[in-house]
């Protein structure tokens, strides 16, 4: 019996379309030897890596025996020595090598049998030929030696066909232009050259098939094409001929082929009763007579056999966050061939959209089109099985698509602000709403300033000023693709940023230095007049008082506006943000065997860090590119590392406050925490922290007098919260806390330092709250106030536990005591939780609630969902689930209209989810939510988009309408609307007198859309919808108005009058007269651009009068009209010719433009034309009184300029031919003017004259400005002379006593004489 290997000879790139085997990624494995005719005494197997170089390569024998080599260095083939062959070594060998995560697939099998004989080749068609009729084949013979003689032998032939003798290991035999009578059993044999008698064994047979000279058979499988290993599997191949030998085939493994012959009829059965995994690969048959004439192939089948399916994803095209109004495209990755896939939203019990594996084939996706806020939600994709397996359906992973009005476009933010003081640095954030692998900073020119991965962050230096440019940023999303720059953001120097606050400050301190310079210079002005003359001297001092309380007055002004006695209000000068120090090891069980110490800021402006060790020793490094944190590598803890560590954060020009103190005590010792807690107050919880520097250790709470502990708590975080239900006395006392490694035997920590909890004298808390929302956005104003109903207290503020801020009582007014914090602009690095406190003396009060400063719009906005509906009624439970982008936040439920946030939750995955138990009426309403982090100063997301609450027993009433109207022509395309206050509900959409409905559920109604799409006579008819909630629910429903759809097109067209006429006054009476072709109809008026018919008329005879009482403008517009018969309800006929209605006492007026333009130029004229709104009217040209009107009927009029009698105002209007009293109002005036004429050249003269003027009266009077600066020291001159005389007169009353002097005539003697006097008394 022949032990044949059939092998159909195939191209499959050529006729079935679809890539080969790729063949490429097989290592090769070949035999050296050194004994050319007698290779078997010493034999070496080499094992190559096709694609490239490999780490190690293994070598397998009867698929027991392993032996790998690892190399020294990576090369691309390895020899395995066996030296000779023996019947211990002899068996069937392959090979692999080493791809990174595996090894590779196996290569040929080499059989080496007994000593003395050669390899048995192997024998194989390559797959690119083709294999009809005329085309040539390429047959390959793998003889495992080098320089051996390959011969091809025919069953039936004694000598061989053909022979080769090539330079490697493998001959290629051609056999050109096939025929029937190539078709054939073939095999190969090799031998040494030296030696022509020691030939190898036969190869396997080979039965050389030719393809095509029969049709093609059918393939097919039953349960399915996917299954789970041990289940029985049948493939049928079914041929339209009798009595063929059918060959089922295996693309992977073409050895593995499976025939049967003498079927039964003209089909065969390949039955798998137990499949392997190995049974998973693309299958093919096909059928041949005796004369091995075959037939076409089938199509490929592909089998796969597995007992979990792959997992898939959905990727949004253009992106996950979509403009409202928008389509976008879901891809499911990940997919089977052969499978479809099934659409599915989260909450949704059925799926969306369903793919056939055809439509996957050819690369469609699910497509939302048109997208609203009811598509918002969680979407995935699964496999779609129609048959029962027991394949295991693994977890999907889902995508979240989020509709927003506009999309968003992270802005570029300056921290603090995007004011860049000299020589300083400012860091700029780039936030993005998805998971992105590297973000780049780009000033204006485009020039790349800086790339960074993961972190957001990027420093701008403002040396020399050079800082002061515009920026923009992008995130990378994949490999070669990045998102649109975002909003660009503008650094200014500090002359560019002025606020209110900055400028009351400089105007302040200037008018301070005014007043001062004012005082002084009045000071210096009384001490020297009061030498001149003392009788003066009252009037100077009052002067001086007066001016000297005005400088006071205002200095108290100003000061009080500094310090806020007008405002009360103290401004918050935010420290710099306290460092967080923890520790970290790759040794859970021991780590003190490789401590490494992180110091973290929540400032992004931080440059370096310090770590103090006892307070003396410190090192200094530079934060980590990624995060704002710095790492210091201890290495194994031993005696001269331990001791206290903190750390500080280094920024410009200011240095943090320490970070807690981290005490590292020595071997086999865990890190000492650090135990803290808020004043107990009587009846209240209390939280004990306990900070445990390492992650996933346990947690034990003691109290001093007790021997076990009192709490324990298991491995969460680095830090753990002991809760007291309810302070009581006997829960006084000292406590500490301890850590310990997670597992057995626990490695202990020393106790912490003991915390006194003692219930002291307390007032009570004050009232705390901001005077806004507590979310608020970067760069915005934020007040809090504390206040209590006692008198002359003192308040404190706090952030995060640390004292920021105080307000002295000695401010207070009496009464009830208030203080109020502000924040002028608030910082990236301001949120956190705010609290207050009040004291008096010795005794302090409790603490407040505290306020928990949010600063969104920094992450993603998160999605917001009601469950099971946004409709509930009164008194029962729903559900509002926040899901966000990011895990491990704080989320927070805000109703509209209130302020502060209704709940918060704290959660370790990405959603939350709120209650709102027994609803009543004041639960309806708008809700969002914003997630944000607490350990970096609270930064939070946007606002999710609102929902709307109904508590009802009722849904309201939704309206139905059609767009773009009611009345549609034949063939056209219609969308019904059914839309109500109700959103993320689905719709029924009902038609009269038919049973069946369409539905759209919430997750896909577009807000009740249905549309209608090449309407026909089928789509006439009378519809209503009603809501219809995709979750069970008792709320009663009300169903819409009745819409009826008007199916125009099948009738002859009627005619519409107006009477008494298209034109009428407002107030009066207007007749629209319907004139149609036959009887028993039903008339139908309608307005363009409205979408429901105007009136419905059932008359007795052809015509229908629609009477229009008391018509107002509103009236006015194009009306149309159409019938239809009362035996074929609703199917129309076509629209009647468009009928312009005007409602007014005047026409509207025309237009007036002129052509070519209104510019006369030299023997040109001008065509004036007069346009109107309505036909059959007669236009009037007015120039003037003097000139006479002109009438047209077209609305042209030829103009000239002859001697410039053209130039000047026009207007023009018109009169109905029917109604000759009734004008129009006259247009708008057209001005015409001349160029390059008599009144250009006017015009041009006219303005040299002006400027001649202006230039002349400049001149005169820059030359009187001259001549009284000359008289000015003459003035001067009058003026001291006219001082000097009254120093005369009263030296004179001084002088009494004295001689007399001599007269003198002459001026200038008596002054000499007088100040001659003077100079002794004085």
């Amino acid at each position: 019996m022949l032990c044949s290997f059939i092998l159909l000879l195939f191209c499959i790139r050529l006729s079935l379309g679809v890539a080969s085997t790729d063949m490429q990624s097989q290592p090769e494995l070949w035999i050296e030897s050194n004994y050319p005719q007698a290779p078997w005494e010493n034999i070496t197997l080499w094992c190559k890596n096709p694609c490239g170089i490999a780490s190690k390569f293994l070598l397998t024998k009867d698929k027991t025996e392993m032996t790998w080599i690892r190399p020294s260095y990576k090369t691309f083939q390895v020899p395995f020595p066996i030296g000779a062959l023996t019947k211990s070594n002899a068996g069937f060998y392959r090979c692999h090598y080493w791809i990174g995560t595996g090894w590779s697939e196996p290569s040929k099998i080499l059989q080496l049998e007994a000593p003395g004989q050669l390899p048995k080749p192997i024998f194989w068609i390559q797959d690119e030929n083709s294999p009809f009729p005329g085309c040539n084949v390429n047959v390959l013979c793998h003889g495992w030696l080098q320089d051996l003689v390959f011969m091809l032998f025919k069953e039936g032939y004694a000598e061989p066909v053909d022979y080769q003798v090539p330079t490697g290991t493998v001959a290629i035999f051609s056999i050109a232009n096939i025929t029937p009578q190539s078709e054939g059993v073939y095999i190969c044999r090799t031998h040494i050259q030296m030696l022509p008698t020691l030939w190898s064994e036969p190869s396997n047979p080979l039965k050389l098939i030719v393809a095509g000279l029969y049709p093609k058979p059918t393939l097919t499988v039953y349960p399915g094409r996917i299954l789970a290993p041990g289940e029985s599997l049948s493939l049928r191949c079914q041929g339209p001929i009798y009595g063929m030998t059918f060959v089922l085939i295996k693309l992977e493994d073409l050895e593995k082929s499976f025939s049967l012959k003498r079927p039964i009829k003209n089909e065969a059965y390949f039955l798998f009763r137990s499949l392997k995994k190995y049974d998973t690969g693309r299958y093919l048959c096909f059928y041949y007579d005796g004369s091995y004439r075959g037939s076409l192939l089938s199509d490929i089948m592909k089998i796969w056999v597995t007992d979990t399916l792959p997992e898939t994803w959905l990727f949004a095209h253009p992106g996950p966050v979509v403009q409202m109004g928008q389509n976008v495209n879901l891809s499911c990755q990940g997919t089977v061939d052969g499978m479809g896939v099934e659409l599915y939203k989260k909450g949704e019990d059925k799926p969306l959209q369903v793919l056939d594996s055809t439509s996957i084939r050819e690369g469609k996706s699910f497509s939302l089109n048109n997208v609203t806020y009811s598509d918002a939600g969680i979407y995935s994709c699964h496999h779609l099985l129609f048959w029962k397996t027991s394949i295991k359906m693994t977890s999907h992973n889902t995508m979240e698509l989020s509709i927003i009005e506009k999309l968003p476009t992270p802005i570029l933010s300056g921290w603090p602000n995007s004011v860049l003081k000299l020589v300083k640095v400012t860091p700029l954030q780039c936030p993005a709403p998805r998971p992105v692998l590297e973000f780049s900073s780009e000033k204006e020119e485009r020039t790349p300033l800086q790339k960074f991965s993961v972190d957001r962050d990027v420093t701008v230096n403002n040396v020399k000023g050079k800082g002061t440019e515009t920026y923009s940023c992008n995130d990378r999303i994949r490999r070669n693709i990045w998102s649109y720059p975002k909003d660009p953001l503008k650094l200014m120097g500090p002359k560019g940023f002025l606020t209110w606050n900055h400028v009351l400050n400089e105007a302040l301190r200037l008018s301070l230095i005014m007043q001062l310079v004012a005082l002084l210079l009045v000071l210096l002005w009384i001490r020297w007049k009061s030498r001149r003359l003392r009788l003066r001297e009252a009037w100077l001092l009052g002067t001086a008082q007066g001016v000297t309380m005005l400088f006071i007055v205002t200095a108290l002004l100003c000061c009080g506006l500094c310090s806020g006695v007008l405002t009360e209000e103290t401004e918050i000068i935010m420290p710099t943000p306290k460092p967080e120090l923890w520790a970290e090891t790759n040794f859970p069980l021991a780590p003190w065997k490789n401590l490494t110490l992180w110091c973290r800021s929540p400032s992004s402006s931080t440059k370096e860090f310090v770590l103090l060790k006892d307070g003396t020793g410190w090192i200094a490094t530079r934060p980590a590119s990624e995060q704002v944190r710095a790492a210091f590598p201890l290495g194994a803890l031993t005696q001269s590392n331990t001791g206290s560590y903190h750390c500080h954060s280094w920024e410009e020009m200011a240095v943090s406050e320490p970070s807690e103190a981290l005490q590292l005590v020595g071997a086999d010792i865990l890190p000492k925490p650090v135990i803290s807690a808020s004043p107990p107050v009587v009846g209240r919880e209390l939280q004990i922290r306990c900070k445990g520097w390492l992650a996933g250790l346990g947690f034990a709470l003691y109290k001093v007098g007790v021997k076990e502990p009192v709490q324990q708590l298991g491995a969460f975080g680095r830090e753990a919260f002991f809760t007291i239900q309810s302070m009581e006395v006997k829960d006084q006392g000292n406590y500490s806390c301890r850590t310990h490694t997670e597992n057995h035997p626990f490695k202990w920590s020393q106790p912490s330092e003991p915390l006194e909890l003692v219930i002291k004298e307390m007032y009570p808390k004050p009232s705390f709250k901001t005077r806004d929302s507590p979310l608020v956005t970067s760069g915005a104003r934020v007040t809090f106030n504390c206040s209590t109903p006692k008198e002359h207290m003192s308040f404190i503020l706090y952030k995060d536990g640390s004292e920021i801020a105080s307000s002295d009582r000695s401010w207070a007014r009496p009464g009830a005591s208030a203080a109020h914090f502000l924040i002028f602009s608030v910082g990236i690095s301001d949120g956190g939780n705010y609290s207050c406190r009040y004291y008096d003396f010795a005794i302090w009060s409790e603490p407040s609630d505290p306020v928990e400063l949010v600063i969104t719009e920094f992450y993603p906005k998160p999605t917001l969902l009601a469950q099971p509906g946004p409709v509930v009624l009164p008194g029962k439970t729903v559900t509002l689930r926040c899901q966000g982008a990011l895990q491990g936040m704080r989320f927070a439920l805000l109703q509209e209209g209130s302020q502060v946030p209704l709940q918060f939750q704290s959660v370790s995955g990405n959603s939350a989810d709120f209650l709102l138990h027994t609803a009543g009426a004041e639960d309806s309403g708008n809700y969002s939510c914003v997630y944000y982090e607490t350990t970096m100063s609270n930064r939070g997301s946007y606002l999710s988009m609102p929902i709307m609450i109904w508590v009802t027993d009722t849904f309201p009433k939704p309206s139905l309408f059609a767009e773009p109207s009611s009345v549609v022509s034949m063939g056209q395309n219609v969308t019904l609307w059914c839309q109500g206050p109700v959103h993320g509900v689905g719709y029924i959409l009902q038609k009269e007198r038919e049973a069946t409905s369409m539905q759209l559920w919430g997750s896909t109604s577009k807000d009740g859309a249905f549309s209608i799409t090449n309407i026909s006579g089928m789509s006439i008819g009378r519809y209503s919808c009603c809501y219809h909630p995709d979750w069970t629910s008792p709320i009663k429903i009300q169903p819409s108005n009745t819409l009826e759809l008007i199916v125009t097109g099948l009738l002859p067209k009627p005619s519409l009058l107006a009477q008494p006429g298209p034109m009428v006054a407002p107030g009066e009476n207007m007749t629209l007269q319907c004139q149609g072709e036959l009887p028993d109809s039903t008339f139908v008026l309608l307005k363009e651009d409205t979408q429901e018919p105007v009136e419905q008329q059932r008359p007795n005879g052809y015509r229908a009068d629609f009477w229009m009482p008391e018509v107002r403008s509103e009236d006015s517009g194009t009306y149309s009209c159409v019938y239809y018969l009362d035996s074929a309800p609703l199917a129309a006929s076509n629209h009647s010719d468009s009928l312009e209605i005007w409602v007014t006492d005047k026409p509207p007026k025309p237009s007036l433009s002129a052509w070519p333009n209104t510019v006369f130029k030299l023997g040109k004229d001008i065509t004036l034309q007069c346009r109107g709104p309505l036909p059959g009217v007669e236009f009037v040209l007015e120039h003037g009184e003097e000139v006479p009107q002109q009438f047209s009927e077209d609305g042209d009029f030829v103009i000239n300029n002859i001697e410039g009698k053209g130039i000047g105002n026009y207007s023009c209007s018109y009169r109905l031919q029917a109604y000759p009293d009734i004008w129009s109002e006259p247009s708008d005036p057209l001005e015409l003017v001349g160029a390059a004429g008599p009144a250009a050249q006017e015009c041009t003269v006219g303005n040299i004259v002006r400027s001649t003027l202006i230039v002349v009266v400049v001149v005169a009077l820059g030359v009187v400005l001259a001549i009284e600066w000359k008289k000015w020291p003459r003035l001067r001159t009058r003026g001291s002379e006219t001082d000097e005389r009254d120093q005369t007169i009263a030296l004179e009353e001084y002088n009494q006593e004295g001689e007399p002097s001599t007269n003198s005539n002459s001026p200038s003697s008596t002054s000499q004489g007088t100040s001659a006097e003077v100079q002794v008394p004085v």
